[in-house]
């Protein structure tokens, strides 16, 4: 404002352009904005950022992913603007009567638990599940084509973060072929968190794909792929114990990629494995992984 009054344009000609009222600009430039303020506003933005992505994460662990993004400050900082802005953990909330409290769909349900696809990369189904170690828990997000029925994307790790589904995602557009062979796929999960954050959103838009979500509490909205962690729990998680996560993690890896992918005929595919239907239906080429 101050450039254009010194190139003779008037102030009250700027504020009508730019419709600000005269009171509130005079008011500013009396007392603008001091550096602390400033500071505390990327402060919040960053821990707000964080609090998107990871909604179960408290004051700590917010103040933690803050820092890694270049944003250091106290921990008593971190809490004050937690708490001004009411960003708590989901696990510190109330809960409903189910014992948890879901967050509001980012996407209508384009599913409607009709989980087939005449071609691949239409229709991709994901969730994450859980299993202990002698370490901690192993989390596991994998994406699964409903076409072929195969896990065309997988991460994993030792904390359930948005990042986990993200990993995920990325993956299997890798594995697919790229954007411009999924573009226009719809991405199917339940209401987690971790699909439900910025980050995921962001990553969907990136590759052209498409948002679907089920309702609360309805396991059956996302049932083929409740079906894969049966047949997972059934034949590696509950399999013995596992002491280490690398253990478990090369134990899930080899359990997809060479027994499921390769060896288990599904009625549903003529008695085929997953490779084999997609080489003979030549929609898309099996990868070598």
């Amino acid at each position: 404002m101050s450039e254009l009054a010194a190139d003779q344009i008037p102030v009250v000609v700027s504020l009508r352009v730019l419709k600000l009222a005269r009171q509130p600009y005079y008011r500013w430039r009396d007392h603008p904005v001091s550096p602390s303020h400033i500071e505390q506003a990327y402060r919040a933005n960053v821990l707000h950022d964080a609090h998107l992505n990871d909604p179960e994460f408290g004051y700590r662990l917010l103040r933690d992913e803050a820092e890694a993004a270049g944003e250091p400050m106290a921990t008593r900082t971190a809490w004050r603007l937690c708490h001004e802005n009411q960003w708590h953990s989901a696990f510190g909330a109330k809960h409903g009567k189910n014992g948890r409290r879901p967050g509001p769909p980012v996407h209508d349900d384009r599913v409607r638990r009709d989980f087939s696809a005449e071609e691949p990369n239409r229709l991709w189904l994901t969730d994450i599940t859980e299993h202990p170690t002698g370490e901690g828990k192993l989390y596991l997000c994998a994406i699964k084509d409903v076409h072929a029925g195969r896990i065309v994307g997988y991460s994993m790790a030792s904390r359930m973060q948005a990042s986990l589904a993200v990993n995920a995602l990325e993956q299997a557009v890798a594995r697919r072929g790229g954007t411009d062979v999924v573009a226009g796929c719809i991405v199917h999960s339940d209401r987690g968190s971790q699909f439900r954050s910025a980050l995921f959103q962001d990553a969907l838009t990136a590759h052209g794909l498409i948002g679907s979500m089920g309702q609360v509490g309805a396991a059956g909205d996302n049932a083929a792929m409740e079906s894969f962690f049966a047949l997972l729990q059934k034949n590696v998680l509950d399999r013995g114990r596992w002491d280490t996560r690398d253990e478990l993690r090369a134990g899930i890896i080899t359990w997809i990629e060479r027994t499921y992918h390769r060896r288990r005929r599904q009625v549903r595919l003529g008695r085929l494995t997953p490779v084999e239907y997609e080489l003979i239906m030549d929609h898309t080429p099996a990868d070598p992984a």
